[in-house]
């Protein structure tokens, strides 16, 4: 299981016309600065993602994913260091690279190539599947009220019983509540995800129970400040609806760690959790859910399906993943790059029986999509 061959391809997939923000908004929802720009003013289809093939000795290829916006020169670097490894001399759990949002990707191809080889699915490398479909949520950004109505709609139209909204302060999320109660029922449920900008604790309390009423919250995520699990616990106490912090290892610049996770309990800061993260680190933070019954889903980056198959097998060996996970990239996307896309039906994602993460590249929308290409074999950029 020796690596002879790294190859990674920069592609740039865009959105969907519709599926992020109402056409009278223009809200980018990248996070994270790039490029000397601040934070929340790039959208994040703009930014690339690469895709990693790692061919081993024995005709296998590992396929992975990395976040977008990867550092090109890392990722080339990094391959170069891999070059001639063993995979059975590594330990996947800890592998002896840097961490950061490159460790990621790296991580899936080899884990990708290891099953491929002994011919087991991902999640039986994980200890087994406690169920093989994952439940998904639908997801869109900011709307109008008749706007977020409307989605919520074409959501239950395709059989999900959730859908996911980014939001802040100037967003009437209330408004967006009781109009899908309405007009969906209440089983049509909402998760509302200000990415910490609700700012305050009497601004979040304001909100809560303003959502109150339309009794289809399923719960807030990250609505204050992530430093201030204090603000999250007093919310809970003066709210029904749920509160969830979501740790998201990606973001180790922003000074995201798992130990975010142990904190969170000791401070009962939190009714469910949302992870993400790469797969043996995602498992450390499952299993310090799964000790205290706390519930919790998968989160993404809106990914392509290489990544999102990794995160189905994931949740399949997740013992509380039992919450509606982000895996949606085809709904919002143009393509996720697989050969034949993820099972999705009834909003329940069928977990895949192949080796390895069980998907196959599509080639031709990969070149389609490509904007560089690189590989180890000659140190420098291909065609």
């Amino acid at each position: 299981m020796r690596i002879v061959r790294i190859e990674l391809d920069e592609v740039v997939v865009p959105a969907l016309p519709d599926s992020v923000n109402s056409e009278e908004f223009d809200r980018p929802l990248h996070k994270l600065a790039s490029g000397g720009r601040p934070g929340w003013s790039i959208q994040f289809d703009a930014l690339p993602k690469t895709i990693i093939q790692v061919q081993l000795a024995n005709g296998v290829t590992g396929l992975g994913e990395f976040y977008r916006d990867a550092p090109q020169a890392t990722l080339r670097a990094t391959a170069l260091r891999l070059m001639g490894a063993n995979l059975a001399e590594l330990n996947l759990q800890d592998l002896p690279l840097a961490r950061g949002r490159w460790y990621d990707g790296f991580e899936c191809a080899l884990a990708d190539a290891y099953c491929r080889s002994a011919g087991i699915p991902l999640y039986m490398l994980l200890g087994g599947a406690y169920r093989k479909g994952v439940r998904c949520g639908f997801w869109t950004g900011h709307r109008t009220v008749a706007d977020a109505v409307r989605k919520a709609r074409e959501g239950q139209s395709r059989g999900f019983d959730c859908i996911k909204f980014k939001c802040d302060l100037a967003d009437p999320v209330a408004e967006w509540c009781a109009g899908i109660r309405d007009a969906c029922g209440p089983g049509m449920k909402v998760i509302l995800d200000p990415n910490e900008r609700f700012e305050t604790l009497p601004d979040a309390v304001r909100i809560a129970r303003q959502l109150e009423p339309a009794g289809n919250v399923l719960c807030l995520e990250d609505p204050l400040p992530r430093w201030n699990l204090a603000g999250f616990r007093a919310l809970r106490a003066k709210t029904v609806i749920p509160v969830a912090v979501h740790v998201s290892l990606p973001y180790l610049e922003m000074g995201q760690v798992p130990q975010d996770a142990i904190a969170a309990i000791g401070e009962d800061a939190c009714d469910y959790f949302n992870f993400n993260g790469g797969i043996w680190p995602c498992r450390q933070l499952f299993h310090a859910a799964d000790l205290y019954g706390i519930p919790y889903w998968h989160g993404s980056e809106v990914d392509l399906g290489i990544l999102e198959a990794a995160y189905i097998h994931k949740s399949a060996a997740g013992r509380c993943a039992t919450l509606p996970a982000d895996i949606f990239g085809r709904l919002v996307r143009e393509h996720d790059l697989l050969s034949a896309p993820l099972r999705i039906e009834n909003g329940i994602a069928e977990l895949p029986q192949g080796p390895g993460l069980g998907v196959e590249l599509d080639h031709a929308a990969l070149a389609h999509y490509r904007i560089s290409s690189w590989s180890t074999e000659n140190g420098r950029s291909g065609t």
